[in-house]
């Protein structure tokens, strides 16, 4: 007997504990039968898409939508934009397997980070990915961005 209640409990407890390493950050908007929220950003004559994680952080971005701010080149793989306050950090943990193409929230600052190049930051909520790619993030220089609900 109690090596099946061992049995019994291992596998509880594998239900129980989540994945490390991506948490809510890796979940879609879908995965809990949600919507998937869209978010466009348009400047510099061009528009992309991202689509949203379910997480609180994503949600507090797209309740600020819509917004007309600044994206400005930062670093050689990344632009930013600086949010008008800052997103809530309820519910989040680090991640993994970071790629171009990530929407994420730099905590220390308050800005988002749109990524285009490798990127490896601990201070980072992942909020969405980028839906087509991400090339328009490569034009150089800062130009007015309008964010807003697709």
């Amino acid at each position: 007997m109690i090596t099946s209640r061992r049995s019994l409990l291992g596998m509880g407890a594998a239900m129980i504990v989540p994945s490390v390493g991506f948490g809510l950050q890796a979940a879609s908007a879908d995965d809990q039968g949600s919507a998937p929220v869209r978010v466009k950003f348009t400047f510099a004559d061009t528009g992309m898409t991202a689509t949203l994680y379910d997480s609180p952080s994503a949600r507090d971005f797209a309740s600020m939508l819509p917004l007309d701010l600044m994206i400005e080149d930062y670093s050689h793989n990344e632009k930013i934009v600086r949010l008008p306050r800052k997103l809530t950090e309820e519910g989040s943990g680090p991640f993994d397997n970071e790629q171009p193409g990530d929407l994420c929230y730099f905590k220390p600052w308050g800005n988002l980070a749109l990524f285009y190049g490798d990127y490896k930051w601990d201070g980072l909520i992942r909020l969405g990915r980028f839906d087509e790619g991400y090339d328009p993030l490569k034009v150089r220089g800062e130009f007015p961005v309008r964010i807003e609900r697709e």
